[in-house]
């Protein structure tokens, strides 16, 4: 749950970006390309990896189903966040070439993700997390654990957390420099 707290605010950062688009105010279009890195590289390179490649197995093993339950929903979020994320990039590279239209597109798949994020980081901190420290106990839940270090340490890389800790915070802090709050 302490990186959900970390992605939320990049959401946060996120949709205060796209509103300032939708106001037609100042935004380097670069700071959505680092927000789609972000993503891809700490909710997705290393959150969702450890989800998909160590809580979701561990769940089904504990007799959670993968189709017609959590773990379902959460995988369709996962891709559709992706193609948000894709969206996003897209656009944005559009926007940083000059073509100005392509800041509606940027802002509108920014809030999607935004939305989308919000409501799956919910339903995970008060329907799936609480359902995984249920089932999944002793021996089971100390491999979780270990798999998630895996995950954190040899497959994303080690100091991915703090990268990641630092690039949120340089988005939160742009925003701010650039309406002026210190």
């Amino acid at each position: 749950m302490d990186e959900h707290r970390v992605i939320e605010r990049v959401l946060a950062s996120l949709e205060a970006a796209a509103a300032r688009i939708e106001r037609g105010g100042p935004i380097r279009p670069g700071f959505f390309t680092d927000a789609a890195d972000f993503i891809k590289g700490f909710a997705d390179g290393c959150h969702h990896r450890k989800e998909e490649g160590a809580l979701f197995p561990a769940l089904e093993e504990a007799g959670v189903p993968r189709e017609g339950g959590p773990i379902g929903v959460m995988l369709r979020e996962h891709d559709e966040g992706r193609q948000l994320v894709r969206n996003m990039r897209g656009a944005a590279e559009r926007l940083a070439a000059g073509d100005s239209k392509a800041g509606a597109e940027v802002a509108a798949n920014a809030r999607d993700y935004a939305a989308l994020l919000r409501q799956h980081i919910m339903k995970e901190d008060r329907v799936l997390f609480p359902l995984a420290d249920r089932v999944i106990q002793g021996a089971a839940s100390d491999a979780l654990l270990e798999n998630f270090r895996h995950v954190e340490h040899e497959e994303a890389g080690a100091g991915i957390h703090e990268k990641y800790l630092a690039l949120a915070t340089s988005l939160e802090r742009e925003l701010q420099a650039e309406d002026g709050v210190s």
